[in-house]
């Protein structure tokens, strides 16, 4: 009786950590974010789609609640020309952002380094061993920690970059994806999952 107990209260806890995730997006619809910019968001095959659109500018779909201390997971299929990423603690005027980007790039771009828009600009690129991480074409995983001042992010399981930066530490807003201008770009996004740490 002990014995199942103590399993009864260990799933217990275990189903109570899993509760504390959260997905950002249905696999339906694009309830819960917000487009900035003209560039194409859609849901397709039950995965959120971005696109260039006609302007090849820069364009944004935002989640309509702010995210300060969180573990982030999603994946992504890169097709085309793939330059986008992840934005966190992040604000917007149009198409202008405020805030720090997870890069998602073509190979040797620096996936999983982390630039401050309008900014400082890079702030830490991931060692050049470390871009081998990146499957072109595949699917990916990217997951992000972001603790207080200290901002973590792993490809595929391979840390890419750790940094501590006040800066970042005072920001405020929200997760965002990212479609860089140029044109030709196209990302398929799944199983976008966050989990508060507060």
């Amino acid at each position: 009786m002990k014995k199942c107990s103590l399993i009864l209260v260990l799933l217990a806890i275990v189903q109570l950590g899993n509760a504390q995730e959260t997905s950002l997006f249905n696999g339906k619809n694009l309830d819960g974010w917000i487009n900035h910019g003209e560039e194409k968001w859609y849901v397709e095959d039950g995965l959120l789609v971005c696109e260039s659109g006609p302007k090849a500018l820069y364009g944004y779909l935002s989640t309509d609640k702010n995210y300060k201390n969180f573990e982030l997971t999603l994946e992504f299929k890169q097709e085309n020309n793939g330059n986008s990423g992840v934005f966190i603690r992040s604000t917007f005027e149009g198409t202008k952002v405020s805030g720090w980007q997870v890069e998602v790039a073509p190979p040797n771009k620096h996936t999983g380094g982390i630039y401050e828009s309008y900014g400082r600009g890079w702030l830490i690129k991931p060692a050049p061993e470390k871009e081998d991480a990146l499957k072109m074409g595949e699917w990916n995983t990217l997951k992000i920690l972001a603790d207080g001042p200290t901002i973590t992010s792993w490809l595929n399981g391979v840390q890419m970059v750790q940094i501590t930066d006040d800066k970042i530490g005072a920001g405020e807003g929200a997760i965002a994806l990212q479609i860089h201008d140029g044109g030709g770009i196209k990302v398929k996004w799944r199983n976008i999952k966050v989990k508060p740490l507060d």
